[in-house]
C-alpha cells in the first residue's frame, strides 16, 4: 500500500500535502515525493528515497519557495515494482515533464504497456509500473481522439489498465485541476470551503475538513477549488457517497506519546466501548449494515472466518465463541489461501471477512470468491465505506478510530469484540441462546473496557521485564483454548516490532517437538486460563510450565488475579483482572503488546514503522 494526497484550494499546496503525508506515512515509508503546480505553467517535483523527513530536508535544500502554488499532490511509498531508490519514488512524469502521476496498487499489465511505449521510442526512467501511466496519459492528451482533453485522456488510460490502482494525475497545462481514479484501491474526496482534497485515507485532510465522499469502483473524480465532479471510466456521470468523519485531528496525532502505538495501546478501553456502543438495542444485537434477514442467518450451516495477520488471530478467538454459542462449525482461514484451495461454499455458508482497513487485497479477493459461490458475506471493518464492506451482505464497523502504528493493537481488540457480536447475533437469530442469555453475554462484554483500563494501569512491571529480556535471541509463547491465539498474537507482535525469533504454540503440542527449543534462560511467555472457568486446562498448563522450567526456561506467566496455584512456577508473574474464559483475550493481549513495544524500544527500533511493513497490504 501507499499513501496519496492531492489538493486544490486557497492554501499553499506544499504545506497541505506534507501535512497529509505525515499522517499517511504509516501506509509506506520507503520513499516520498511531491508535485506542485505553480499556476505559471511549471510543474515542480521533488522526491526522495527513505522516510518523509528525507524529502523535507531536500525541499529545504532546494528552497521551498520554488514550490509555491495552490494545487499539488504527494505520495509515500511501500515498494512493489522496483527497489526503494530515488528514481522509483513517486511522482512519476512523462518525457516532457508536463504530466505527473502518483499511484497506489499494481498495474498488472504494465509489462505489455511498457513494451508498447518502448517500441514507440519512449525511454522510461524507472523500474515502476506507475511510470507507464504517466507516458500513456501524456500521449493521449497530445494526440488522437482525446487530444487536449485532460479528463478524457485519464479515463481512456484507466480503461486500459488492469489490476488494482488509485491514480492521481496533474498536468502543467491544466493547473487548476487534479484528477483521481480508483479501481479496487482506496480513494476518498475531502470537501472544504473553497478547497478540495483527494486521499487514500481521511486522515490526510482531517485537519481541514471532516466532510468526505467515498468513491465507488471504477470511478474518476476531478477536483477544483470550487467543487468536484464524479464520472465512471466511460465518462458517464456517477455519484459518490457523502459521509462525515466521526473523529477529529487529535485522534490522528500522538497526543504527547513517544509513538502512535503507545497512544493506541492506551486508547483500547475507548476503542472497545465504541465498538460495542449501539449494538444492543431493545434486547437485540444489531449490526451497522444488514442486508441479511434473520431467516438467512437461521439457514447458515457453516461459518468461515477469513483474515490476515492479527485479524486472523481475532478469527481464531471467534471460532471458540461462535461454536460454543451457536453450535455451528467454524473454520478460520488465511485469506491469502482461501480461494486457492477451492473451499466448499454454498448459499448456507456465512463468510466473515475481518479487515481493519477494508482494503486488504487477499481478504477482498476471498470475499469476491465467496460471493461467486453464492455464500453470504459479513464484513468486520474499521473503515467506513471501504471496498470489503461495500461488497458484503452485512457489516459491523469496529469504530476503533484511526490506527497509525503499523502493528495492530486497538484494532485487534476491537475485532475480537466485533466477532463476539457477530456470534451473539447468530445465536440470537438461530435461537441457540435465549434473549436473557444474549443480554448477559453482552453485559459481560460491556465490562471489558474497565478490565482493560485496569490492566493498563499496571504495565510498568511489564515494561521493566521487556528491558530485562531485550537481548534474548528468541521468545516462545504458549497458550491453550483462547489463550492459544493470544500466544500467536504475542509472537507476531514481537516479530513485527523487535525483529526477534518468536513462536506461539498450543501448549499441548510442546512434547510433540517444540520442547526441543527450550534452553537455559530462554524466555517463555505462558497465557494461563482461569482456574475457575477452565480448571482442567489450568492444571495441564501448570504441568507444561513445570516441564519447561525444569529445562532452564525463564517462565513469564500471565494469569488472573488470585491464581496462587501458578505462582511457584512463574519466574515473572503478570496479573490481569479475572474475566470469563471467552473474554480473557481482551485483557491478556494487552501485556503482550506492551512487552513487544518495550523490547523493540530497548533495541532501538521505531515501533510505529517496522521495517518492510505497511499498515495494509493492498496487493496480492
Amino acid at each position: 500500500m501507499c499513501g496519496i494526497v492531492g489538493y486544490v484550494g486557497h492554501r499553499q499546496a506544499l504545506d497541505v500535502v506534507l501535512g497529509g503525508l505525515r499522517r499517511l506515512e504509516y501506509r509506506g515509508y520507503d520513499s516520498a515525493g511531491v508535485a506542485v503546480l505553480d499556476g505559471a505553467g511549471a510543474l515542480r517535483v521533488q522526491r526522495k528515497a527513505g522516510r518523509l523527513a528525507n524529502l523535507e530536508t531536500q525541499l529545504d535544500a532546494d528552497d521551498r519557495q520554488a514550490f509555491a502554488g495552490t494545487a499539488g499532490m504527494g505520495h509515500t511509498r511501500w515498494a512493489t515494482h522496483g527497489p526503494p531508490v530515488d528514481r522509483n519514488s513517486h511522482p512519476h512524469r512523462d518525457a516532457s515533464h508536463a504530466v505527473a502521476v502518483v499511484h497506489n496498487g499494481i498495474i498488472e499489465n504494465f509489462a505489455e504497456l511498457r513494451a508498447e511505449l518502448e517500441a514507440d521510442g519512449v525511454e522510461l526512467a524507472s523500474d515502476t509500473d506507475t511510470e507507464t501511466a504517466a507516458h500513456l496519459i501524456a500521449r493521449a492528451y497530445a494526440d488522437g481522439e482525446f487530444a487536449g482533453d485532460f479528463e478524457a485522456s485519464v479515463r481512456a488510460v484507466c480503461r486500459r489498465l488492469e489490476g488494482a490502482f488509485t491514480l492521481v494525475v496533474t498536468h502543467a497545462e491544466v493547473p487548476d485541476k487534479i484528477i483521481a481514479a480508483r479501481r479496487s484501491s482506496p480513494l476518498v474526496v475531502g470537501v472544504g470551503e473553497g478547497e478540495h482534497f483527494v486521499a487514500s485515507d481521511v486522515a490526510a485532510f482531517i485537519e481541514h475538513t471532516r466532510e468526505a465522499v467515498e468513491l465507488g469502483q471504477d470511478q474518476v473524480v476531478v477536483i477544483t477549488r470550487e467543487g468536484y465532479q464524479v464520472t465512471d471510466f466511460a465518462g458517464e456521470p456517477a455519484q459518490g457517497k457523502p459521509f462525515t468523519v466521526d473523529w477529529d485531528l487529535s485522534a490522528a496525532e500522538k497526543g504527547g506519546h513517544e509513538y502512535f502505538m503507545l497512544k493506541e495501546i492506551e486508547e483500547q478501553p475507548d476503542a472497545l466501548a465504541n465498538t460495542l456502543r449501539g449494538h444492543f438495542h431493545n434486547g437485540r444485537i444489531t449490526l451497522d449494515e444488514q442486508r441479511l434477514a434473520d431467516q438467512d442467518l437461521r439457514d447458515i450451516d457453516k461459518v468461515f472466518v477469513v483474515a490476515c495477520g492479527s485479524a486472523y488471530h481475532s478469527g481464531l478467538v471467534a471460532k471458540y465463541a461462535i461454536e460454543h454459542w451457536c453450535r455451528l462449525p467454524v473454520e478460520v482461514e488465511l485469506a491469502s489461501e482461501f480461494r486457492y484451495r477451492d473451499p466448499v461454499l454454498d448459499r448456507d455458508t456465512l463468510v466473515v471477512a475481518v479487515s481493519q482497513s477494508g482494503e486488504t487485497m487477499d481478504t477482498l479477493e476471498a470475499v469476491r470468491h465467496a460471493r461467486e459461490q453464492k455464500a453470504r458475506v459479513l464484513a468486520v471493518c474499521n473503515t467506513n465505506g471501504a471496498q470489503i464492506p461495500r461488497e458484503s451482505d452485512a457489516v459491523l464497523y469496529t469504530h476503533a478510530g484511526p490506527e497509525i502504528g503499523v502493528a495492530s493493537t486497538k484494532a485487534f481488540l476491537a475485532q475480537i469484540a466485533a466477532n463476539y457480536l457477530v456470534g451473539l447475533a447468530l445465536a440470537q437469530a438461530r435461537g441457540t441462546k435465549y434473549p436473557d442469555e444474549v443480554a448477559r453475554e453482552f453485559a459481560d462484554l460491556a465490562n471489558t473496557p474497565a478490565a482493560v483500563r485496569k490492566t493498563l494501569a499496571t504495565t510498568e512491571q511489564v515494561r521493566a521485564l521487556g528491558r530485562e529480556i531485550a537481548d534474548s535471541k528468541a521468545v516462545l509463547f504458549l497458550g491453550r483454548h483462547v489463550g492459544y491465539p493470544v500466544a500467536l498474537e504475542g509472537a507476531l507482535k514481537l516479530k513485527e516490532l523487535a525483529y526477534m525469533h518468536a513462536e506461539g504454540f498450543a501448549a499441548g503440542e510442546l512434547k510433540h517437538g517444540p520442547i526441543a527449543l527450550i534452553e537455559q534462560d530462554l524466555p517463555v511467555v505462558v497465557v494461563m486460563p482461569s482456574p475457575k472457568g477452565r480448571a482442567v486446562l489450568h492444571s495441564k498448563l501448570v504441568s507444561n510450565i513445570s516441564e519447561i522450567q525444569a529445562r532452564g526456561a525463564r517462565t513469564i506467566v500471565i494469569a488472573e488475579e488470585g491464581d496462587d496455584a501458578v505462582r511457584p512456577y512463574a519466574d515473572s508473574l503478570i496479573e490481569i483482572p479475572a474475566t470469563s474464559t471467552l473474554l480473557q483475550p481482551l485483557v491478556a493481549t494487552v501485556p503482550l503488546q506492551v512487552l513487544a513495544a518495550e523490547i523493540a524500544r530497548s533495541r532501538g527500533y521505531d515501533i510505529d514503522k517496522p521495517r518492510n511493513l505497511a499498515k495494509s497490504v493492498t496487493v496480492e
